[in-house]
């Protein structure tokens, strides 16, 4: 199956570094090495965002850009907004980002690699795969 990394996961792998962080840079690897790995803009965005440093700003955006972004379309946007919808009538909070991300994954059979634990609450209610290291 092909994964779509969250933005934790790509700022672990490209911004930060520590021997938890090293984990998921090497399962982000491994699955790149594979051509497994999907991204879209809101994921780029979020991970160049508060970069403040230039020259670590455009590494980390030349390494994105190899990947390119997947389609969001009209139809992934009112999906995320059902999605934040059904999360809201069973008490769940998220973010519009989480939710389009939820609708592309859906959308394109992707399972998503987060760290995010709220993801684990997004599952109980929509029918999204995550991604676990193996």
């Amino acid at each position: 199956m092909r994964v779509l990394p969250d933005t934790s996961i790509w700022s672990a792998a490209l911004r930060r570094g520590n021997d938890v962080v090293a984990s998921y840079g090497g399962e982000l690897l491994k699955l790149v090495n594979q051509g497994l790995v999907e991204i879209i803009g809101p994921i780029r965005q979020e991970t160049l965002s508060g970069i403040r440093d230039r020259s670590k700003f455009e590494v980390v955006r030349d390494h994105l850009r190899t990947f390119p972004d997947l389609e969001i379309g009209t139809k992934e946007y009112e999906e995320a907004a059902s999605f934040y919808n059904q999360c809201r009538t069973n008490g769940i909070q998220g973010s519009f980002t989480d939710f389009v991300i939820c609708a592309v994954a859906v959308r394109y059979d992707l399972a998503i690699f987060t760290d995010d634990k709220d993801f684990l609450r997004y599952k109980t209610v929509l029918p999204i795969h995550l991604y676990a290291i193996r």
